[in-house]
């Protein structure tokens, strides 16, 4: 049987996890281009808080050898000696809208220079059909010199990692595969079938493997831009949209979405690879496209229906204090990027008005450095407000909090349904 070492590019969400559970069984190589990410790890402390300390210790006590365990790096050198890359690094947006493939290419270059005959190379990240085979593998073709499917193969096995999720952890979910051959195909099935507990899916060919991540998210958009916009009607007719919900969820095939904020590195991110993708054919997608407006305009709405329940309860908005409760992208989870709560904040600075948001999750100084706000972890017990507005689910939010920093006649918007209804004035 082939001897694997595993090396994996790009040690955030997706990466750590991963490779932490292939240090279990094979030796396996963490490679990052951030120096201070690589130093946390050797002390065993990991910020995103996927991987325990405690579990980060036992598998880092090895060295670059052939032993199981991981070696973490940020030096190029130390990845000659692997055979089996797996690439997770982040596929964003631009400012436009647009795939920004940066990431991709530079790791792809990273690995080009250090690929052998007979290495494997599988990407991870969330991309539109055809970015492995048109787009990667020619950087991995100029760089290393060698010819794709003769020289060196290609594969591609989509993240589902769901960030905080202590339950449906990376080896509990079942994995899609597929590889540039029938035969890469079966090894990269059979290297992931060997730790995925959940089990694999092999699928016939790399861009099938491609499309049917894309859309995994791209339907969860559809399907809560669908309830967001059931949100803002059943508002306008001062129905409850939570008790809709729960009443229409009697039915057995009710699918059970619930409105809210649409943010984070996938869902809000991976329905406009598949626009583009579509566009680049000429085929303009009118329901993925439209999801993506009206979920991206919900920050905008919640603000909107703040500043409406301040002034019918005579609040004068100017000069006023409101509190934002949570900053992250869901709840119990320190990621901030991509947070659609910077939305509601981008619209109710607009009114000139005083704005504490607290998170005991988020890092200040990281929100700081992507956002330009600063976010507090701590309220200060006599800190009272006019408005209120729940937007993260974080389990240190209860209605005592509420209640203990709401003035008499202030306004409490509930975006995820948490609160007692008693003390909310609206809610999505």
């Amino acid at each position: 049987m082939k001897k694997y070492k595993i090396a994996v590019i790009g040690l955030g969400y997706v990466g750590l996890p991963l490779a932490i559970e292939f240090a279990k069984k094979y030796p396996t190589i963490g490679f990052d281009i951030n120096k201070r990410r690589i130093g946390e790890l050797r002390e065993g402390k990991d910020v995103t808080l996927e991987v325990e300390d405690r579990q980060l210790l036992e598998v880092n006590k090895a060295s670059n050898d052939d032993n199981n365990g991981f070696f973490v790096t940020d030096q190029l050198d130390e990845l000659k000696t692997a055979n089996f890359f797996i690439v997770t690094v982040p596929t964003p947006v631009d400012k436009h809208n647009k795939p920004d493939l940066t990431p991709l290419y530079k790791a792809s270059e990273t690995v080009g220079k250090v690929l052998k005959a007979g290495d494997i190379v599988v990407y991870e990240s969330t991309v539109y059909p055809g970015v492995t085979e048109d787009e990667c593998v020619p950087v991995l073709e100029r760089v290393s010199g060698l010819k794709f499917n003769k020289d060196f193969f290609a594969g591609y096995s989509p993240e589902r990692i769901n960030p905080g999720d202590k339950e449906h952890t990376v080896t509990k979910i079942k994995k899609v595969t597929s590889g540039s051959t029938p035969e890469i195909g079966k090894e990269v099935n059979d290297v992931y079938s060997s730790i995925i507990v959940a089990g694999t899916h092999l699928a016939t060919t790399i861009k099938v493997a491609e499309a049917a991540k894309v859309i995994e998210n791209a339907q969860r958009d559809i399907n809560i831009a669908f309830i967001n916009e059931l949100a803002k009607i059943f508002n306008a007719l001062n129905i409850d949209t939570n008790e809709v919900l729960a009443a229409a969820g009697t039915k057995w095939n009710f699918l059970p979405f619930k409105p809210g904020l649409v943010g984070g590195h996938c869902i809000g991110v991976d329905p406009y690879y598949l626009a583009q993708k579509a566009m680049e054919v000429g085929y303009h997608p009118e329901i993925i496209l439209a999801g993506r407006r009206l979920n991206d305009g919900m920050g905008a709405y919640v603000a909107s229906e703040v500043v409406k329940l301040m002034i019918k309860k005579g609040i004068q908005v100017t000069n006023s204090k409101i509190l934002i409760m949570g900053f992250t992208f869901k709840e119990n989870c320190p990621d901030v990027r991509n947070t659609k709560v910077i939305d509601i904040i981008s619209a109710l600075k607009e009114y000139n008005l005083s704005l504490d948001i607290v998170d005991p999750w988020a890092n200040p100084d990281e929100v700081e450095h992507e956002y330009g706000i600063r976010t507090i972890q701590k309220l200060d017990d006599g800190a009272a407000y006019d408005a209120i507005v729940v937007t993260v689910a974080h389990k240190e939010f209860n209605s005592a909090m509420v209640k203990h920093h709401r003035k008499a006649h202030s306004v409490v918007f509930d975006v995820k349904s948490i609160m007692e209804k008693e003390i909310v004035d609206a809610r999505l």
